[in-house]
């Protein structure tokens, strides 16, 4: 399969001109042997060229190293992308390297596509497991100084993803791309929701393209475990589909809601929190998205909203201080300065209520969800993840100050439930 990503670019029928800069993505059994073929195609035969690995994709007898005159591999025990990361590429990184190679999974890319920005080169992407979907994204999940947040970098131009790879990768980096695509029931029921509550811009284009992303991923991802080449096929092309979305959108709107919001906020380790959590991101994410869906569909219980309806109050700073820390305070109180609940109304909430309970029907009921995670093996609880689950309640009343994203989570500040 080929994704001509090239045509999702230009004006759109929302009225708005997108940007795509990834030009071609290959999805096929022995795509890395065509390597050289795909990058003469798209010009960029003849660079000097670095390739950055984790430890353990560098050892790994199934992935064939590309050419490259230069190699940098980290260390992948504890490897995440932050300013440790970035830092130590952009320190062995030769000067004169014109192109760099993105040899990994999620951490990699975000680590190569913040440094390919910070030198003003191309990257290309080479996944060698489907377990996040962020390979075509133009911005870089990134823990940054303690905090999670979405830094600005550059979108692969060309995206190689070889079946016989990613087909044999360990199935729990699946079934992490699969929890993490899943939460975008969660992502575009929020935005749908801020639609009806704020006007703000839903691009139908872009909406469609995630929307079926995950609808293919829901339709075959048990069929992974049968090691159907075809299941793979469509699982990463989900996972691409979805990056590309989020390029599309200039950012991770259509695909990071209240379920990231959740991971997020144990990825920061906030000081009242007092967790640490080695899981991966997609694992932490489909566990968010289970805990999002219960909670979404049991306010949807509620027929009348009305007599629970509080008028806005601002986040208190010294709750925002005391919860995160010293540390990541400065980042969390900037974050929440201008706070997207301000611009909602009880009014508003009152008379979008009932298109919000036919938004929150049209996720998946947890059960459902539930299902798929455990046939795949999945992490499926707090405790999976290495969270008490006494904190259930305070990663629900938290986690949406991790991100200043209208959420029906963050809306719950003005529901007295």
């Amino acid at each position: 399969m080929r994704i001509d990503s090239t045509k999702y670019g230009g004006r759109c029928a929302c009225g708005k001109e997108h940007t795509m800069a990834t030009r071609l993505c290959v999805i096929e059994s022995g795509a890395l042997r065509q390597l050289e073929q795909l990058l003469e195609q798209q010009g960029l035969a003849g660079k000097k060229r670095c390739a950055v690995y984790g430890s353990v994709t560098w050892a790994n007898p199934v992935f064939s190293h590309p050419r490259a005159e230069q190699e940098i591999v980290l260390p992948s025990e504890g490897l995440h992308a932050d300013e440790h990361a970035t830092g130590e590429v952009l320190r062995q990184l030769d000067e004169d390297v014109e192109l760099l190679l993105a040899c990994g999974s999620g951490s990699i890319h975000d680590t190569v596509r913040y440094c390919a920005a910070q030198r003003g080169i191309p990257f290309v992407a080479l996944p060698t497991a489907a377990s996040v979907d962020g390979f075509c994204s133009a911005v870089a999940a990134m823990t940054w100084q303690g905090y999670k947040k979405t830094m600005n970098a550059v979108a692969p131009l060309l995206v190689v993803a070889d079946l016989d790879v990613i087909s044999r990768a360990p199935a729990y980096l699946t079934a992490s791309g699969v929890g993490d695509v899943l939460g975008k029931y969660i992502a575009l029921a929020d935005w749908r929701i801020a639609h009806e509550l704020t006007g703000e811009a839903v691009c139908p284009v872009i909406y469609d393209i995630m929307e079926d992303a995950v609808g293919r991923i829901w339709d075959s991802c048990l069929d992974t475990l049968s090691g159907s080449a075809e299941a793979f096929e469509s699982v990463m092309y989900g996972l691409l589909m979805s990056g590309l979305a989020m390029q599309l959108m200039g950012n991770s709107r259509p695909a990071s809601g209240a379920e990231h919001h959740i991971s997020h906020l144990i990825e920061m380790r906030p000081a009242a929190l007092g967790v640490e959590s080695d899981a991966l991101h997609g694992e932490k994410v489909g566990v968010g998205t289970l805990i999002a869906a219960r909670e979404y569909h049991r306010l949807a219980e509620i027929e009348d909203i009305a007599p629970y309806v509080r008028p806005y109050e601002p986040l208190d700073d010294g709750w925002l201080r005391n919860f995160y820390g010293e540390k990541l305070y400065p980042t969390a109180a900037a974050e929440n300065a201008q706070d997207c609940l301000a611009a909602v109304t009880p009014e508003a909430i009152v008379r979008a209520w009932p298109k919000i309970r036919e938004i929150i029907a049209s996720i998946p009921a947890e059960e459902a969800i539930y299902e798929k995670l455990e046939k795949l093996g999945a992490k499926r609880s707090l405790t999976d993840i290495e969270v008490p689950e006494e904190l259930l309640p305070v990663l629900i009343a938290h986690s949406p100050s991790v991100r200043n994203r209208l959420t029906l989570m963050r809306v719950r500040r003005m529901l007295k439930l």
